[in-house]
């Protein structure tokens, strides 16, 4: 056994490796799991005790030998090869361009913090819907301007079906199917019929709240959405509601948020007013409850919605909506360094 040490350490000493596969046939030989370094191991137990130190310290030369012949050719065969490819393999590796979230993402995920941490649950639906769930449970009278062909995108096949204008949809739908109280937030992707400008998309994206239970009142409303204000805004950051006109709400409002840009002082951005609009609200009208088989006579509510796009273009200072859908790799890389 000594002496076939011996001979496969000659072996060894004299092979010349010059490619790749003569690396491989060698590693096969000498030191993959069927290779006679292993064999050689399996048969140490049989070795006479007087030989086994003998035996054990040539072993021991032979692997070091055969693993040092490895290891000198593989390095010598990579440089070589990276000299071919004009490669310096000294040289640090190249640093790997890490992506970012898109500021809607990160937009849309900061307002559902917001409201998760007061106590709201997420819901999602679908984005192809019917006209219940889209206008009619919504008060929607049959007349109403919203149901016009310039507002929505309707199925030709099947008028009855539409993309959805609002995710106030998803609302219907977890009214109609969760037991009271609910206090949800939906976020999601809706689309009308509008001209894209600078101001204006036909797909954009949507935030709106839910919650009932007994004596909900407005000022339930208007804390929420101070608190929602200040979180993503500012602590500084003050609000106001305007009266408006919602089908599904009563009373409705609009709600204006000091301008972040000039502190209310007046700028361009606010119109030199030093407020903003960011979202309409109101008290879930007993109709809409009704719809949805809620005792209205029990249950009051309230309700939200905002634009995603709406609140990224006030918080990060973007004057056009349409960056948001070009990928623009030089819009998206400012982003990298938020979340």
């Amino acid at each position: 056994m000594i002496q076939k040490i011996d001979e496969l350490l000659t072996i060894v000493n004299s092979t010349v490796i010059n490619d790749s596969d003569e690396l491989e046939q060698f590693r096969l030989r000498f030191l993959s799991k069927k290779g006679e370094l292993n064999k050689l191991f399996a048969e140490f137990k049989n070795v006479p005790p007087e030989q086994k130190r003998e035996f054990g310290q040539k072993l021991n030369l032979l692997k070091n030998a055969a693993q040092e012949k490895f290891d000198i050719a593989q390095n010598s065969l990579s440089a070589h090869t990276a000299q071919g490819l004009n490669v310096d393999v000294s040289l640090p590796g190249m640093p790997l361009v890490l992506g970012s979230k898109h500021p809607l993402t990160i937009v849309k995920n900061q307002i559902i913090d917001i409201f998760s941490n007061i106590g709201f649950t997420v819901a999602e639906g679908p984005e192809i819907e019917d006209d219940w769930h889209v206008f009619s449970a919504l008060n929607f009278p049959l007349e109403h301007p919203a149901r016009d062909m310039q507002d929505t995108f309707f199925i030709e096949s099947n008028p009855d079906i539409v993309l959805r204008t609002h995710t106030s949809s998803v609302q219907v739908r977890v009214m109609e199917t969760t037991p009271m109280p609910v206090r949800s937030v939906f976020p999601g992707r809706v689309f009308r019929n509008e001209a894209i400008s600078a101001r204006a998309h036909c797909i954009f994206h949507q935030v709106e709240g839910l919650y009932i239970d007994e004596n909900v009142s407005f000022a339930d409303l208007k804390q929420t959405l101070l608190y929602f204000a200040k979180e993503m805004f500012g602590a500084s950051t003050q609000i106001r509601l305007r009266p408006s006109y919602f089908p599904f709400t009563e009373p409705s409002a609009e709600m204006d948020i000091s301008c972040s840009i000039c502190g209310g002082k007046g700028c361009n951005v606010c119109k030199h007013s030093g407020w903003v609009e960011i979202l309409g609200c109101g008290m879930v009208d007993p109709n809409v409850l009704k719809s949805s088989n809620i005792d209205s006579a029990k249950y009051t509510g309230f309700a939200f919605g905002m634009g995603v796009e709406r609140i990224a273009m006030l918080k990060y200072q973007i004057k056009d909506i349409r960056l948001f859908f070009e990928n623009d790799l030089r819009f998206l890389e400012q982003f990298k360094s938020v979340f």
